[in-house]
């Protein structure tokens, strides 16, 4: 389970390098409705390779209840999208950035400890610590004070993008119970519906384009979603729930490792030292 939810990280956390750099050049609306189309593309795609091939339980529908949580978790995941990234828009990302990681690790979490999942003492330890690293690692830079008026903006952004997080997290993990690809390729069909609506209202009053040199980017983002979805997936059918979601929301980690070595961007010492204590946290949960 450990390894899946790792795995999961560093491919959300990908995914969001590719999609910001993207973001940074070509309206939001337009980033988003190319990746959450590509996701859903790819993963029909392995579906349709692996019943070729042998089927088997990857492969299984899983059945209507599990494709409705999965429905579920395609629109409040793109609409968290779309809030995340109207949130960098307009709003400090220092603000928005660690506020939706914590709503979107506690939510979860608070609902798997009230069905029941029991963690050891260093387990507890380890997950506090990751929360820390969390926060740690989406540190940014200091704002404008011209900007602190829109700190407010930014909490709420935050709040509700990390809210839909949650929810997306919440229902991803009860439409994989009885299921793997299929409630990802229904998660992303879903999306797309949303992010083809969100593009067709916003497109007419922004003029929403990306280039052909940003489409790839923006299509391997999409991939990379898709695949660290379906870690995440995987990661929830075999251990704890909770322990899952603390975990994959290290994904901030992996983003800030490839600005600095891609973009050349300079880390804060909070960031640096929240790697750091994100590999003591994931160490505890581990023993």
């Amino acid at each position: 389970m450990l390894i899946l939810a790792l795995a999961a990280a560093l491919l959300y956390g990908t995914a969001d390098f590719l999609g910001g750099a993207a973001a940074r050049r070509a309206s939001p609306a337009a980033v988003i409705v190319a990746t959450v189309p590509a996701g859903a593309v790819a993963v029909l795609a392995v579906i349709a390779v692996i019943a070729v091939a042998h089927g088997g339980p990857l492969v299984a529908f899983g059945g209507w209840a599990s494709a409705g949580w999965a429905a579920a978790g395609g629109i409040v995941g793109t609409a968290g999208l779309i809030a995340f990234y109207k949130g960098f828009a307009t709003a400090p990302m220092s603000v928005v950035a660690p506020v939706s990681a914590l709503v979107s690790t506690v939510l979860p979490v608070g609902v798997a400890m009230t069905d029941g999942e029991r963690l050891t003492v260093p387990v507890i330890a380890g997950a506090i610590i990751c929360l820390a690293a969390i926060v740690m690692v989406s540190a940014e830079k200091g704002t404008d004070p011209a900007k602190s008026a829109h700190k407010l903006r930014g909490l709420g952004y935050g709040i509700v993008a990390g809210a839909a997080f949650g929810l997306f997290f919440l229902f991803l993990k009860n439409a994989g119970h009885t299921g793997v690809l299929w409630p990802v390729a229904v998660q992303r069909l879903a999306g797309t519906a949303v992010a083809l609506a969100a593009f067709a209202i916003i497109r007419p009053a922004r003029g929403a384009v990306i280039s052909k040199r940003l489409l790839p980017i923006a299509l391997a983002s999409g991939v990379l979603d898709s695949a660290a979805n379906l870690c995440y997936v995987l990661a929830t059918r075999l251990g704890m729930f909770g322990l899952a979601v603390v975990i994959t929301s290290l994904y901030p980690g992996a983003t800030v490792l490839l600005a600095r070595f891609v973009l050349r961007e300079r880390m804060r010492v909070l960031q640096p030292a929240g790697l750091v204590l994100a590999a003591a946290g994931i160490i505890l949960v581990s023993v």
